[in-house]
């Protein structure tokens, strides 16, 4: 046993500090980046927000809207290969630079990976998916699938540190998931007790992964459009949302009625109500992991991306940077108590 006592950080525990800025507008802010992948060596251009693959967030018709203003779908795992041939038909060819397949690491996984991409060759990213990513298992999946892909670009995660975020960029993967417990609907830290504040583990891992020519997604945390500017100003490459776009009309899950309040169905993919949707039941030498929640009906998503982005185009505007990819360069990072007045709270 050890106890490491330097402080670690999420994103309640900091503000970013304003700088003089050139800029006249918020207009004037690009939030597009640039990325080649380090194994793939696919070049992408976009909005680096992902919709987390999620069965109530990472959905179809999620993926439309948000290629639409060249932002990443995550596609969860559960559709069959039926609705992936109907979607493949049914979109145009642009999506797929903005779309994953995604998968777990049994051997029914990989066999229905390689049923997808056979049927959806379009399909250019390819995100590998567990709670824990820590296992040699996993990481031995990561090589297995570099293998029979060579030219899909791979996501794969989720770990918190800088050694593993290396072993899996070594391994074969391009983009590296970061986030143990920080999810709205995430109870691995109440249950398991393991974890690492979201912020720091951005900053250690965005520092390793660079200095392999790889990327990170900082992947939950997220509350408020404030918290992805602070992840893009820590150093993460892409940033992932799960509840900020739960319970609108392109999120999945059940839209449900309560004493004439609308609500939409959300809840974690380690989930009691996931596991018994999908996998029939939590397993006996196991805990759920996650939390079924009721999320306000929202509508559209549209105005939540429209918020999200304007929020993180202030952002830039408040520390003078003229294109996301300044951003980390423009931040600087104070130490706080508090975060906001709450007196009048909704």
């Amino acid at each position: 046993m050890r106890i490491e006592q330097d402080i670690k950080l999420g994103f309640k525990d900091v503000m970013i500090r304003p700088k003089r800025s050139t800029l006249k507008s918020r207009s004037e802010v690009s939030l597009v980046r640039e990325f080649t992948f380090l194994h793939s060596k696919f070049s992408w251009s976009g909005i680096p927000i992902m919709a987390a693959n999620m069965d109530t967030v990472g959905t179809f018709e999620m993926s439309k809207v948000l290629s639409k203003h060249q932002m990443f779908t995550a596609i969860h795992k559960h559709y069959l290969i039926e609705e992936w041939k109907f979607f493949a038909d049914n979109s145009n060819e642009s999506i797929f630079d903005y779309v994953s397949v995604s998968t777990g690491i049994g051997k029914s996984d990989l066999k229905k990976l390689e049923q997808v991409l056979e049927q959806v060759p379009q399909l250019k990213f390819i995100c590998i998916d567990v709670a824990n990513g820590y296992s040699e298992h996993f990481v031995d999946f990561v090589k297995k699938v570099r293998e029979k892909f060579p030219s899909k670009t791979i996501m794969a995660g989720n770990v918190v540190t800088g050694e593993m975020v290396e072993e899996l960029l070594l391994a074969g993967a391009d983009l590296i998931k970061v986030g143990i417990g920080p999810g709205s609907v995430c109870t691995t830290r109440i249950k398991t007790g393991v974890g690492y504040p979201q912020l720091s583990a951005i900053i250690e891992c965005a520092d390793a992964a660079h200095g392999l020519g790889g990327q990170i997604i900082s992947d939950g945390g997220c509350a408020v459009p404030g918290d992805l500017s602070k992840a893009f100003g820590a150093g993460a490459d892409f940033v992932m949302l799960g509840g900020m776009l739960a319970g609108h009309d392109e999120s999945g899950g059940e839209q449900i009625e309560v004493n004439g309040n609308t609500y939409k169905e959300f809840y974690g993919m380690s989930s009691k109500t996931a596991m018994d949707k999908h996998q029939g039941g939590v397993a006996d030498y196991r805990a759920s992991e996650g939390k079924a929640v009721r999320v306000p009906y929202r509508g559209a998503v549209e105005e939540t991306i429209k918020d999200i982005l304007g929020g993180i185009r202030s952002t830039c505007t408040y520390v003078g940077a003229k294109r996301l990819k300044e951003l980390t360069k423009r931040t600087t990072f104070i130490q706080v108590s508090e975060q906001e007045n709450r007196i009048y709270t909704e």
